[in-house]
């Protein structure tokens, strides 16, 4: 990683990153990437890890280098100058409706059916609470973790 210029970065040892929901040219789960990359190199991102499972979706959806982007973030810069640099980047660049259609999926994107999937979603909703009974995707999942782990009640 180059040497890391003054950032703006949250601190998620206070507050969750931006919602998987949230877009920055149409993606969503985007912002959230950028807010874990940013608190990373500040060493501030708690228990949130950038380069994660659920970050693996925009990278392979766009084919770029999670590390290369790491060192973007650390020169300083910018979400519309990183929407720039992946337009650059990017293996793949789709074109606007099918970065909607991409992130439309998303959202909507519930556990497999393999019961391992399904097991592991559920029992998760449990841990964080008995009686939500509308958590059924895994933006559900994740806005309901950031929620409850920053001292919200389900």
């Amino acid at each position: 990683m180059s040497e890391t210029a003054a950032i703006s970065a949250p601190d998620l040892t206070l507050r969750p990153p931006r919602s998987p929901r949230c877009r920055l040219g149409g993606f969503v789960t985007l912002p959230r990437m950028l807010d874990k990359g940013r608190a990373t190199i500040i060493g501030r991102n708690g228990e949130f890890r950038y380069n994660a499972p659920f970050d693996q979706h925009i990278i392979n959806f766009l084919g770029f280098d999670p590390n290369a982007l790491l060192d973007e973030l650390a020169s300083g810069k910018g979400d519309s100058e990183i929407l720039d640099w992946l337009k650059i980047n990017s293996e793949f660049q789709p074109s606007q409706w099918e970065i909607d259609q991409w992130s439309d999926y998303m959202i909507r994107r519930t556990p497999d059916s393999d019961s391992d999937t399904l097991m592991f979603f559920f029992r998760r909703v449990r841990m964080f609470s008995k009686t939500r009974e509308d958590i059924k995707t895994w933006m559900d999942l994740i806005d309901l973790d950031d929620f409850v782990s920053f001292g919200g009640h389900a």
